[in-house]
Formats: structure tokens, sequence, C-alpha cells
């Protein structure tokens, strides 16, 4: 019974990948079916409790340049969705599995392994685009209201359970074990319909963004081929068989979608090399002879992308000026990539040559204005070259319009403490550890920053946010009972 229950639980919060038949490519009328049991705003309230769950207990990758990557990838799938009611949410997680997952308030988790092993980057976005569908068709909601048939008060517990198995599965597992009761074979059966739309309707959102439809198919094919005879296959696998059926249907539907002129995408190849390079477990000397293999033997699918993990491979060995040199001929080629500004502004700041980024990066203030990753990279560089004043003045802008930004809020603790200004530095860490859900920890360190103030203005602000920080871990706690 307990194998039964684990089994349910990957299908019920991971939502990824399963086996489908064919079907009509007419669309079920879904409308807001589930919404007699979570609603569209309890939902939202499910996804706000999630994001502090995950910013507190996945390896999420703080990488502005990977962020601003997979949030555009994303959003375009979202643009080209139907039925979409919710803000939706991606983030990568540091996990060589091949998998990703959605949960309930739009919020999708992709692993960095999903990354290394598609090879293009319609592969990427089907993978996306069917999780998309997964929180567009409300499955998961779904799955609750049918669960709530025969036990009503199990949805609120389930939910909750099924929140917490996906940052922490021990005790998620448990919850799970303690508040499912209802025929599991019933249950996988209604997740494998699920995922048999999810195909579907993902399939013609993957067209409709401008991507390869038959990039569901290959992604498909070459998964179940390379893991046939496995005796430890994916994640994916070992619980979302690829039978022939699945495959035949995808590329059937595939064939019926017109194919758009598919550039091979170099920001998803340098992503690639990036995760490579940064987040996989291979030394410095590997990663440069690796790249320097691609480029002797012509092994790549686009020279700049080699290129640009041999400069990373380069940076990460400590030889800078090889690194430099390399990224300098990318960017002078590309001057408005984030990949190769990113590095080079990396460059300068490990060679101590903060005015270099400085200029560098102020060159681009105006025309990207808000990126992400050029004015975090610049306030870095300023608080490196002691220009606190400035890099507080662009700091604030950033986080007024990106408040829920975790590593803003790391850069803003360090800069504040370099100021010597505790109150803010306290105020900072207050709001950091309330995006991680710690809202009692958040409280005290509000109280800090109270103590330290030195205005009404602030005292009043303060004072609110401890009242606010109050309510909410109130709300938090009746979300995971």
């Amino acid at each position: 019974m307990l194998y039964k229950l684990k089994l349910f639980a990957v299908y019920f919060f991971l939502l990824f990948l399963s086996p489908n038949s064919l079907a009509s490519n007419d669309l079920p009328e879904i409308g807001t079916v589930g919404s007699g049991v979570l609603t569209i705003e309890k939902e939202k309230q499910y996804g706000w409790a999630f994001n502090m769950m995950a910013n507190q207990s996945l390896p999420i990758i703080d990488d502005p340049v990977l962020n601003n990557y997979i949030a555009t990838l994303g959003q375009n799938i979202v643009a080209n969705a139907d039925s979409v009611k919710l803000p939706f949410k991606f983030f990568l997680v540091e996990d060589d599995e091949i998998n990703a997952a959605a949960f309930l308030g739009g919020n999708v988790k992709i692993n960095t392994g999903l990354f290394l092993y598609a090879a293009t980057e319609s592969e990427l976005a089907s993978v996306i685009a069917h999780e998309v569908a997964h929180i567009t068709q409300r499955h998961l909601a779904r799955m609750l209201e049918q669960q709530s048939i025969s036990n009503p008060a199990s949805m609120a517990a389930m939910a909750g359970s099924i929140l917490l198995a996906l940052v922490s599965p021990a005790a998620g597992m448990a919850a799970l074990t303690s508040t499912m009761a209802i025929n599991m074979q019933s249950q996988i059966n209604y997740t494998r319909q699920n995922e048999f739309e999810a195909d579907r309707i993902g399939i013609q959102t993957l067209a409709a963004a401008g991507y390869d439809p038959y990039g569901m198919a290959d992604f498909f094919g070459k998964l179940a081929e390379k893991y046939k005879y496995a005796s430890l296959p994916p994640q994916m696998l070992s619980t979302h068989p690829l039978p022939e059926a699945r495959l035949s249907e995808a590329r059937l539907r595939a064939s019926q979608l017109k194919k758009a002129n598919i550039n091979n995408s170099l920001n998803y190849q340098l992503s690639k090399a990036r995760i490579f390079v940064r987040y996989y477990r291979l030394t410095a000397p590997a990663l440069i002879n690796k790249y320097q293999g691609e480029l002797q033997n012509y092994k790549y699918q686009l020279k700049q992308a080699a290129e640009y993990g041999l400069a990373l491979a380069y940076f990460k060995n400590k030889d800078y000026d090889k690194a430099q040199e390399i990224n300098q001929k990318l960017l002078n080629d590309d001057i408005n990539n984030l990949f190769y500004i990113d590095l080079a502004a990396d460059i300068a700041l490990a060679t101590n040559k903060e005015k270099d980024a400085i200029q560098l990066l102020m060159s681009y203030d105006n025309n990207l204005s808000g990126n992400e990753v050029i004015l975090l990279n610049l306030v870095i560089a300023l608080q490196q070259d002691q220009q606190y004043v400035l890099a507080e003045k662009k700091l604030e802008y950033f986080v007024r319009s990106h408040p829920k930004h975790v590593l803003a809020h790391k850069i803003a603790i360090t800069l504040y403490k370099k100021m010597l200004n505790k109150s803010k530095e306290h105020a900072m860490r207050a709001e950091y550890l309330a995006l991680l859900g710690r809202f009692r920890e958040a409280s005290q360190q509000m109280g800090s920053a109270l103590a330290y103030a030195d205005n009404k203005l602030d005292q009043a602000r303060f004072s609110a946010k401890i009242e606010e920080f109050r309510r909410d871990d109130i709300r938090l706690q009746e979300l995971q009972q």
C-alpha cells in the first residue's frame, strides 16, 4: 500500500510526461473546472506559499542571465497559450535529473538537467509548453476536486501535503500517506488523462509560439531510445513510460501543424554552455579540453556557444586573460548579448578592474534600464568600487520594481552592511527572510531595524511591516495544515 501511495504521489505532484493515446484535436472546454473546490484565488494562495517554501528548500539558481533567458522563453509560451488565468513564474533548480514540474499558482520548476539533454530550444520549449498546459487546464485543481468527492474534508490537507512534498519529499510523502484515502489506480488513470491532454495542448502552444512542433516528439523519441534498456532510467521515465503510441501521436499532431523556419537559438546554446560549466560537476581543465576539442573538431551546433563555453572554462580556471580575449571577440560581434556582457563584467571584477566594469555596464544602462543582468552587475561593481550611494540608488530602484527578487535582497544586505547602515541592513534582511516564509525571524529583524530607525517615516513603515509579517505567518500556517 505504501508503494502505491508513493507511486501516486509522484504522478500527483510531478505532473510530467506520462503515456497518452490518440484523441481529437478539439480541445475541451475546461473553463473553471475545479473552482468548486479550489478557486483561482485559492490557487494563487498556494502558489504564494510554494514560492516561499521553494526559496527556502530547493537549490534554486540565482543567475540573472539564465533567469532572464528562461523567463523570456516561458512567457513567450504563456503569451501563445489559451485559458491563462494566472501569472506564471519559471525558475531553474540545480539538479542533473532530466525533469520539470508544474504546481498550483502558475509555478513551473525546470531542472538544469533538462537543458543539458535537450538538443534544441524547441525540445526544451516542448517540455515547458506541456507544463504550462497542466496549469492552464488546472489539472491539479481538478484532481483535488475529484478527491474531494470521496472525502471533502481532505482537499486542504492534500493540497498542503503536495506543496510540502514538492520541496521536502520525505515530509510531504508522510503527509500524503496520512491524507489520501481513495482508490489509487483510478487516480493514476486520471493523471494519465491529464498527461495526454497536456501533450495535445502543449504541441499546439509550441507551434503558436514559433517553435518546431516536432520538438516534443523528438525529445520523447530520443529519451525513450537512450534509456530503453537502462537499469536506472531518469526520474521522468521511471514514473512516466513513453510507449510507441504516445510517440506516434506526438508526431501525428506535429505533422498537422505548420512548421516554421526554426533557427538554432544562440541563447539556448549559450545557456547550455553556461549551465554545463558553472553547474555541472566537471573540473576547469576537463571543461577546457571539452570545448577546445569541440572547436578543433567542429563538434558543435553553434561556434559562438562553444567559444563562450571555452571562455567560461578559462574563467573558472582563473585564466582571465584567455577568457577576456575570447569573450571580447564575441561581444564585439554581438554587443547587446547579455551572456557576453555578464562575463565581461565578471572578468573585470575578478581582476580588480571595477571602473572598467562600471564603464561597460553604464554604457548599457539607458538602453537596458531595469534589466536585471545589467543593473545587478552594476550595483556589485559600484559596491566593489565603494560608490555606495550610487549603488544604493540603483538597487532601490530595482527592488521597488522587483520586490520578490531574492538575489537583489541578498545584494542589498551586503551593501547596507558595508555602508554601516544598521537600520536598512536589518530591514532588508527581514524582507529576505519573508521571501523564504520565515516570518517570525523576519519580524525580529524588522524589530531591530525599528530600533535603529532615526525618523518617524521609517519607524511607521517598519512597524507596519511587522504586523504584515504576523498576518502572513498565520496565513502560511493555515495553508500548510
